[in-house]
């Protein structure tokens, strides 16, 4: 296996996965902690993108800090953050089967947001970028939205819903970054990696 050429700080094993399909071996020993210490609560009046630009910073600096007080600074901090925004609503990972049911609906025959930022933070100080992506559901009968919540994939997905699963079936339309919408737009992320001096290609 490859040596680890980062560190990521993130929950999600979505963004390893696409990570190491731009060939990039990631340390997965930050995640617990930096996982406990986040609050991911929207702040009053806080706009979608700023939501998540705010928590991806907030999750690097917590490993950056982590790691200095461990003594083990000698790899970069990628961390990132997703959300799914209905107008300026921003809907997070639900709580439980009756929350999913309310955001599958609400999203149910529209056209929302999906906001994903990255953050890296290096020795050179930390670094943020962003995607935006446009996502149109069909309509949804209430049946299949019981159907989805019962396989259990809505749970630890924001908007209650993964584009790389069974939700495909209800995506008609997709503006932006397919891996953004997954939770790490590689273009965006292969940009910020390259500043820090690490290159995919």
């Amino acid at each position: 296996m490859s040596a680890a050429k980062l560190y990521l700080a993130s929950r999600s094993p979505r963004r390893a996965e696409l990570l190491a399909q731009i060939g990039l071996a990631v340390d997965l020993s930050l995640v617990p902690r930096v996982a406990r210490e986040a609050d991911e609560t929207p702040r009053a009046g806080e706009d979608p993108l700023e939501y998540v630009k705010r928590l991806a910073r907030t999750k690097a600096a917590l490993a950056w800090h982590r790691l200095l007080k461990e003594g083990r600074l000698y790899l970069p901090v990628l961390a990132a953050d997703t959300t799914v925004a209905l107008g300026l609503e921003i809907l997070g990972k639900p709580a439980d089967p009756t929350e999913a049911q309310l955001m599958l609906t609400a999203l149910s025959g529209t056209r929302h947001q999906v906001f994903t930022a990255v953050a890296v933070r290096t020795h050179d100080g930390l670094e943020v970028a962003s995607s935006e992506s446009a996502v149109s559901f069909r309509p949804l009968a209430a049946a299949e939205i019981e159907r989805y919540i019962a396989t259990g994939e809505p749970f630890d997905k924001a908007g209650a819903y993964g584009i790389q699963g069974r939700a495909a079936a209800f995506i008609s339309h997709l503006e932006g970054s397919y891996s953004g919408v997954m939770g790490l737009p590689l273009f965006e992320t292969s940009a910020l990696l390259a500043r820090a001096g690490i290159f995919v290609i």
